[in-house]
């Protein structure tokens, strides 16, 4: 029988832990070969207390530091023997019946590596979730959009996505991984600390054959920005810092400078959109992040990767500013 642990890397999330463990512990109690472990990353927030006091038959694993949610992941995973790796957020509320259709598919797709649910809105959950959705692509730039959300519109779920189809990246929210696919690739790149390193995860394991797919048939609700506000100057920072280095690392050598020189401009672009607007604090941290790239991306390792499938072919920017009647992942041509 495989076993599959289900990890919460848990960072000053004790409200969420109050909210959604319980129903989670509900939901696999049927599951013989589950766990769930909580892995706290320095919380100060009295998590631990908590856990120790309502759930003493979970196991914890305790950092004295926060290391993000690479470092984390990757300390927790070193200790914990499984065939099967779910990465859950704290802020994420499971469905009864959201883990059989995960575990059944990876049972019958040995060729998938990384599966993901489709993730609803809990603050709207007719509405799929900015963070993942249906399952994650990227354009041509490097971009990242979903089935259901395409930079700012987030599409109503009527069961449009209800197929599961092989994907470019499985949300961080909510991400299955076999075990052994996990510690192959090395685990996350840790100069990540957090954002889009499951991107960055899941490029390489398509460099190395595996597929990524999206289940739609299972179902969990995120909160969403549960540490940093979307308006964050540190996730801005992040979030650009990291594409750029996730696009040094994983594009073939041809045309890996052209790529990167246009999705600096676009950067660029955005920033002084931010300095008229008067958001100082986020015009800086492009900025801050194109200038740690330059002095980081010596360190990375960089191959000659060969191309892979599931991505746009366009830009995702131009396609939504200038065709605005045309916002929906359904609406696009992958041919």
């Amino acid at each position: 029988m495989s076993t599959t642990s289900i990890v919460i890397l848990n960072w000053n999330g004790k409200a969420f832990l109050e909210a959604f463990l319980s129903p989670l512990l509900d939901s696999i109690a049927s599951f013989e070969g589950a766990e769930v472990v909580v892995a706290d990353n320095g919380s100060t927030d009295g998590s631990v207390d908590f856990l120790q006091e309502h759930y003493p038959q979970l196991r914890l694993i305790r950092f004295g530091e926060n290391s993000g949610y690479t470092g984390g992941y990757n300390r927790a995973l070193q200790q914990i023997d499984a065939d099967y790796y779910i990465l859950l957020n704290s802020d994420i509320e499971v469905s009864p019946h959201w883990l059989p259709p995960l575990l059944s598919f990876m049972e019958s797709h040995p060729q998938a590596a990384i599966c993901m649910p489709k993730i609803r809105s809990l603050s709207q959950p007719d509405y799929f979730e900015y963070a993942g959705a249906c399952g994650g692509f990227i354009d041509r730039l490097g971009y990242p959009f979903c089935r259901g959300r395409i930079l700012s519109h987030v599409e109503r779920d009527s069961g449009q996505y209800d197929t599961p189809v092989e994907i470019f990246w499985a949300s961080g929210a909510c991400l299955m991984i076999r075990a052994r696919v996990f510690h192959e690739l090395g685990g996350f790149d840790e100069r990540f600390f957090a954002h889009q390193e499951e991107i960055d995860l899941c490029w390489r394991a398509k460099l190395t054959g595996h597929q990524v797919w999206v289940v739609p048939q299972s179902c969990v609700f995120h909160v969403g920005g549960g540490t940093l506000p979307n308006d964050s100057p540190g996730k801005l920072y992040l979030n650009h810092r990291n594409n750029l280095w996730m696009l040094h690392k994983n594009l073939p050598k041809k045309g890996r400078s052209g790529t990167l020189v246009l999705r600096m401009l676009l950067d660029y672009s955005s920033a002084f959109i931010y300095l008229i607007q008067g958001k100082f604090s986020l015009f800086s941290s492009v900025f801050k992040a194109h200038r740690h790239f330059w002095r980081g991306r010596k360190q990375l390792q960089r191959r000659d990767a060969m191309p892979v499938g599931h991505i746009w072919h366009k830009s995702i920017v131009w396609h939504f500013f200038f065709h605005r009647k045309k916002r929906t992942f359904g609406q696009l041509t992958f041919s």
